[in-house]
């Protein structure tokens, strides 16, 4: 919205032609989603409070748990709100990927405020049923698939990038819309598994958005893009403001998540972040270098598979509880010592992501 203001001062003043580029309104991107959160927040937990919208603990989860019945929850529509503003004033509105960004956020938010208001309408931690939840969600991302693949300007845009390797890209054809619905609904639900502790997936979610800012931005520049070997996506780039918002925003929300918990995240948030990452992870084309970089949502995801299949199995469970947070909680580490770890494997596995732009 403000590209267009500062598109038309510049007749007046040519210093307005510095809001044209792409790198000073990701940043300005950070900084508002960052001010929002720091505006809103304390509002939005003191009348979530009043209202008594708090968090309902599983009855089967760690007993350290049980404290935290009664926080404030649905705090992730904070984040949202930050991240569509910001988003909104910032980036160029003409701009094709930026609506589809924006509009599969707020779908997956929307389902994730359903699922929300059920667990408090009801007094439990159920929701939406796990069919509902799917369903409504694969509606969203098979939409966005569709929609990525007939609005496709080049063959890049719909192949399978392989890492390390400059000149492997596999045609995938009609296949894309599977992918993109993959990559979008399992990125979706692995952020909502994540979110178990104070501030676990949202620090993650935030370095993860920060790489992929880079690789949208690359994808999108066509010079950097041929310098570096990946594919070019004409308009890509303009997503990088989002990413930003996202950082910003999630950087906001964590001052108020931080351990111990003020406000929890909720679906609204927690599904709608983690579609956000798997749409932009599928714009920039890195669908392998971002299950990489979000190896932690992937490592609890996978201990919920496996400790599911392994119990109907053999009836034995392979972790003490799960997703994997809370294995180790019930092995003895502190809640705050299983979080920094955490963060530090996922800083770890961003940097081996962002290498993959230069080894190949």
């Amino acid at each position: 919205m403000l590209v267009y203001l500062a598109d038309y001062l510049s007749q007046f003043h040519s210093g307005f032609n510095v809001f044209q580029y792409l790198t000073l309104r990701a940043i300005l991107g950070v900084l508002t989603a960052l001010l929002i959160s720091f505006l809103v927040g304390p509002v939005m937990i003191r009348r979530l409070s009043i209202r008594q919208i708090g968090q309902q603990v599983r009855d089967d989860g760690p007993a350290t748990h049980l404290s935290k019945a009664g926080t404030p929850t649905m705090g992730g529509a904070l984040i949202l709100v930050a991240i569509a503003i910001a988003t909104l004033l910032w980036a160029d509105l003409a701009n094709r990927y930026v609506w589809v960004v924006l509009l599969v956020t707020l779908a997956f938010g929307t389902i994730g405020w359903v699922d929300d208001y059920r667990k408090l309408a009801y007094g439990n931690s159920k929701g939406l049923s796990a069919a509902a939840k799917y369903s409504w969600q694969s509606i969203a991302a098979l939409a966005t698939g569709l929609y990525l693949y007939f609005a496709a300007q080049s063959p890049a845009e719909t192949e399978l990038i392989v890492p390390f390797f400059k000149d492997v890209a596999i045609a995938l054809g009609g296949w894309y819309i599977l992918l993109v619905y993959l990559v979008v609904v399992g990125s979706s639900n692995a952020v909502n598994l994540t979110d178990g502790l104070d501030g676990l997936a949202i620090l993650p979610t935030v370095l993860v958005a920060g790489a992929l800012a880079i690789f949208v931005y690359a994808a999108g520049h066509v010079y950097i893009a041929k310098y570096l070997g990946i594919p070019y996506v004409r308009e890509a780039g303009e997503v990088a403001v989002f990413c930003g918002s996202i950082v910003g925003a999630g950087l906001g929300f964590l001052w108020f998540n931080a351990y111990p918990a003020q406000v929890f995240m909720g679906d609204v948030g927690a599904l709608a972040l983690g579609a956000a990452l798997g749409v932009v992870a599928v714009l920039a084309r890195q669908e392998l270098v971002f299950f990489l970089m979000a190896g932690v949502f992937v490592m609890e995801t996978v201990s919920v598979i496996l400790q599911v299949a392994s119990f109907k199995l053999t009836g034995r469970r392979i972790f003490r509880m799960a997703p994997l947070h809370h294995h180790f909680e019930l092995k003895g580490w502190p809640e705050p010592r299983v979080i920094v770890r955490f963060w530090i494997v996922t800083v770890i596995l961003v940097l081996f992501g962002l290498a993959t732009l230069k080894i190949r």
